[in-house]
């Protein structure tokens, strides 16, 4: 597609087109194209850093009555690969993607890790081209929305997304999955005890009054674990 429909979706016109041209370049176009073209991987590591500058910024002024803590927890449902993917939806960057053959037929283009990479990508690469203050335009306008639900309290944090998203990180293909272990009380009153694996490796358990809130104690307390350094 034409990357100038593009830049009048997100309201930023390139000085340097190719820095929007390497955003929107997938790692499997050119292992399958063979060519020299600098992919996006670079850009989404700036367009990282930047997006969580702009983030704790605008939670430090919208938010000037609550802890670190609460501002922590806060950026996390904003800069989370769903919330990511989303703002990618908004402005259609999956249609925009150069990506290979394999990856494409794979659903590529609607693949959430691709589409939050590319989001990124395109931050970093506005920032590279026009600086802080374009790049922050464009930041409060993709997440406007999510922006606003998280500072009102309107959306919670998904642990098993998030779990996800940390060990998939390391780029080890990962096969999680959530097993009831045992059910206790009567059937209007039970509770679900689950443990998570990844892998076929036990990485956390946890309780709930429903196989949900159970799997997501259950993600919550592998997310601890990860932080403390006593898995890996």
């Amino acid at each position: 597609m034409n990357n100038a429909q593009l830049e009048k979706i997100i309201g930023y016109k390139f000085k340097n087109s190719e820095y929007l041209e390497r955003a929107l370049t997938h790692s499997s176009f050119n292992r399958e194209k063979n060519t020299k073209h600098k992919d996006n991987e670079r850009l989404e590591f700036l367009g990282d850093a930047f997006l969580d500058a702009i983030i704790s910024v605008e939670l430090f002024h919208r938010m000037s009555g609550d802890t670190e803590g609460k501002l922590t927890k806060t950026r996390a449902l904003i800069v989370c690969e769903k919330a990511l993917a989303d703002a990618a939806r908004k402005i259609d960057l999956g249609s925009y993607m150069n990506m290979g053959h394999g990856e494409e037929s794979a659903g590529g283009r609607s693949k959430d890790s691709i589409l939050a990479d590319g989001a990124e990508a395109v931050i970093g690469a506005v920032f590279l081209d026009g600086g802080y203050e374009a790049a922050r335009r464009l930041v409060l306008w993709l997440f406007e929305d999510t922006i606003n639900e998280a500072v009102e309290g309107k959306i919670f944090l998904d642990y098993k997304s998030v779990v996800q998203e940390v060990l998939q990180s390391g780029g080890t293909p990962v096969n999680i999955t959530y097993i009831i272990d045992r059910e206790e009380g009567p059937a209007h009153d039970k509770t679900f005890y689950v443990h998570m694996e990844c892998n076929g490796k036990c990485y956390g358990s946890g309780s709930g009054k429903s196989k949900k809130e159970a799997e997501q104690n259950a993600a919550r307390q592998t997310l601890n674990t990860l932080k403390r350094g006593e898995i890996f």
